[in-house]
């Protein structure tokens, strides 16, 4: 089996579709690459941009890590990680996570261990921009939940 790691921490936008066939490729023995993108939203109509920041050296190596370890969970041929960091606007990109595995349930749990792990620990801070003035995002408890099940 292949095996191909991507972590990447960048301010620029990225070709999501290039993304992916770039990471696809290759992979004859791999039945399944399942991909998650994260956009910024709007919910209640206020949101004028997020700001992401981080500690490069610090994120780089906890996104790695966590890459690492969902490649020794799973039976993966690949992973890939993108975040962005910056100021960002409504329906942009913020980060994509595709997984490679010889069978979807692989690919889809480890997508979706990234997923949360990405939502919930890694090191970004986020501070909303909203019409009525700046506030950072605090922690959820429903998203420190949801890596309890792994």
């Amino acid at each position: 089996m292949s095996e191909q790691v991507s972590v990447k921490v960048q301010e620029a936008d990225f070709d999501l579709g290039a993304e992916l066939d770039g990471f696809g490729a290759g992979f004859a023995d791999m039945g399944a690459v399942v991909s998650f993108t994260g956009i910024v939203r709007d919910v209640d109509g206020g949101l004028e941009a997020m700001e992401i920041e981080h500690y490069p050296g610090m994120t780089l190596k906890a996104l790695e890590e966590i890459a690492a370890q969902a490649m020794a969970r799973w039976s993966l041929g690949g992973v890939k990680v993108i975040h962005r960091y910056g100021r960002l606007v409504p329906s942009d990109r913020i980060m994509m996570v595709a997984t490679a595995s010889r069978h979807r349930k692989d690919a889809f749990e480890a997508a979706e261990f990234l997923m949360d792990y990405l939502k919930s620990r890694a090191p970004f801070w986020k501070k909303e921009h909203l019409k009525s003035g700046a506030q950072w995002v605090a922690a959820r408890d429903e998203d420190e939940a949801a890596l309890e099940r792994w």
